[in-house]
């Protein structure tokens, strides 16, 4: 049996087709272009999720920008934020005084993203704005000013595009909704 197959079997529904994505991707490409002109934004990925994201969104953006990237901790192998945030690994270069766009795959309860901004802020950019492709407003515990955003969705457990569950599925093409049988054991 083939690979995918075999994840493609855990996937209840496909919620974002590649079509869908490539799209939405490009019109929030297209609204930082609009944006940032006459500056060079950073974009500054948080890892792991948003890899996939970020590499389509630079891809899409005409402007002249630049690429960071951040992990930090919070999820753990379970489906649920353990509400403990650490940084595993920093930016390479300092941000101060420029333009910096965070990248990010999904804002869920808002604990980790609040914290890294604040962290992000306290080291002076010139500006700070999130983009993020999924935003889950029902799960919102921390207030996050958000600016850019692919997709409100209910929810649901995601995988796919980036996304993943217990470190499985981030190389799916599409965002799917997880069988609640694959976490649920």
């Amino acid at each position: 049996m083939e690979m995918g197959n075999i994840m493609e079997q855990d996937v209840e529904r496909v919620l974002f087709s590649e079509e869908e994505l490539s799209r939405r991707v490009g019109e929030i490409a297209a609204q930082i272009d609009a944006d940032y002109v006459g500056r060079e934004p950073l974009l500054v990925s948080v890892l792991r999720g948003s890899f996939v994201f970020m590499a389509d969104l630079v891809r899409k953006i005409t402007l002249p920008c630049t690429v960071d990237f951040m992990a930090v901790s919070s999820y753990g192998t379970g489906s649920s934020s353990s509400g403990q945030v650490k940084i595993i690994k920093d930016l390479s270069e300092h941000i101060e005084g420029k333009d910096v766009i965070v990248v990010e795959d999904i804002l869920d309860s808002g604990n980790t993203l609040s914290y890294l901004l604040e962290i992000l802020k306290a080291r002076q950019p010139a500006s700070i704005r999130l983009c993020t492709l999924l935003d889950k407003p029902s799960r919102r515990v921390k207030p996050v000013e958000l600016h850019y955003s692919g997709f409100s969705i209910p929810d649901y457990f995601v995988v796919g595009y980036g996304l993943d569950y217990a470190e499985r599925y981030r190389n799916l093409p599409y965002i799917g909704v997880l069988k609640p049988s694959v976490y649920e054991h």
